[in-house]
Order: C-alpha cells, then sequence, then structure tokens
C-alpha cells in the first residue's frame, strides 16, 4: 500500500506545510492532516521539519558557520 510519495510541502508549497515565514518554527509548526496521516502509516518516519523535538535544533539570531565539502589538500 502506497501512503505517500510526496510531502505536503512539496505539493502544496505553502508556509504552513514547509515550516517557512510565520510557520518557521518548532511553536508554529506543527502537524498536519497529511503529515498525521503519514505518520499512522509509518510511526518511525520524520513526518513533517519539527516531527521530532528531541533530535531537532535551531540556531540563535547571528548564528554563523562555515561549512566546507571536500577541503583543499595540504
Amino acid at each position: 500500500m502506497t501512503v505517500a510519495c510526496r510531502s505536503a510541502c512539496e505539493a502544496f508549497g505553502t508556509a504552513e506545510y514547509c515550516c517557512t515565514g510565520a510557520h518557521g518554527g518548532p511553536d508554529s509548526c506543527g502537524p498536519t492532516k497529511y503529515s498525521r496521516l503519514f505518520k499512522a502509516a509509518c510511526p518511525a518516519a520524520y513526518s513533517y521539519a519539527y516531527d521530532d523535538p528531541t533530535s531537532t535544533f535551531t540556531c540563535g539570531a547571528g548564528a554563523q558557520y562555515l561549512i566546507t565539502f571536500c577541503p583543499a589538500q595540504q
């Protein structure tokens, strides 16, 4: 049985489903009827941006990171 092939974010592209804009934080982005349907069928799957508060972290304002892929050989 196929339950979902696309996330609600990909399907609808709105802030509510993509957890962006006014819905861009754990307090304003909650599960939707679509993520609940997916979660019911696949309980171990991550169904929306803040599905698991024990493994989701956000950075405070002003955080700066430098990510280096394939650093130059020295």
